[in-house]
C-alpha cells in the first residue's frame, strides 16, 4: 500500500478553495436584491465527500484500502428564506414598499470562513511535513 499524503492534501486544498469562493460569494451578495431571474440571491454551499465511500472500504474486508482524498459532489442552494425590509424608495420595492433580501446569516458565514481557512491551512501543513519527511528520508538514505 502506498499512501501519498501530498496528493490527498492537494484534493482537500482544491475542495476548501472552492468552499472559500462560495462563502465569499454569499457574503458579497448579502444585500443583493435581484439576480438573473428577478428574485433575491439565494445562498449556496459546497457539498463534498471522501473520494471513496466508507462502505466500500469496509466491504473490502481485511485488505487495507488506500485513501484517495476528497472531492466535490456539487453546489447546494440553501433553503434559507428571505428578509423583507420596508424601503419604498428602493427601485426593487414591491407595491407595499418592501424590498426582498437574501436571509444570509453573516455570523454563520464568517464561522464557516474561519473553519474552511483553518482546514486549508492544516492541509498546507500536511503537505509541507510530508515533503520534509521525504527529504529527510533521502538524506538518511545518502548516509
Amino acid at each position: 500500500m502506498s499512501v501519498d499524503p501530498v496528493a490527498i492534501s492537494r484534493t482537500a486544498l482544491d475542495v476548501e478553495w472552492q468552499r472559500l469562493q462560495l462563502i465569499a460569494q454569499n457574503l458579497a451578495n448579502e444585500n443583493t436584491t435581484r439576480v438573473g431571474g428577478g428574485r433575491a440571491y439565494r445562498p449556496v454551499s459546497l457539498v463534498s465527500a471522501p473520494d471513496q465511500m466508507f462502505e466500500r472500504l469496509v466491504a473490502e474486508g481485511s485488505r487495507v484500502a488506500e485513501p484517495h482524498g476528497t472531492r466535490v459532489l456539487g453546489i447546494q442552494v440553501e433553503g434559507g428564506g428571505v428578509r423583507r425590509v420596508h424601503d419604498p424608495r428602493h427601485p426593487d420595492a414591491d407595491k407595499d414598499g418592501f424590498v426582498t433580501y437574501p436571509d444570509i446569516d453573516h455570523a454563520h458565514e464568517m464561522t464557516e470562513l474561519v473553519k474552511t481557512a483553518r482546514s486549508y491551512e492544516s492541509n498546507l501543513t500536511v503537505m509541507s511535513l510530508a515533503q520534509q519527511m521525504a527529504m529527510r528520508a533521502l538524506d538518511i538514505g545518502r548516509s
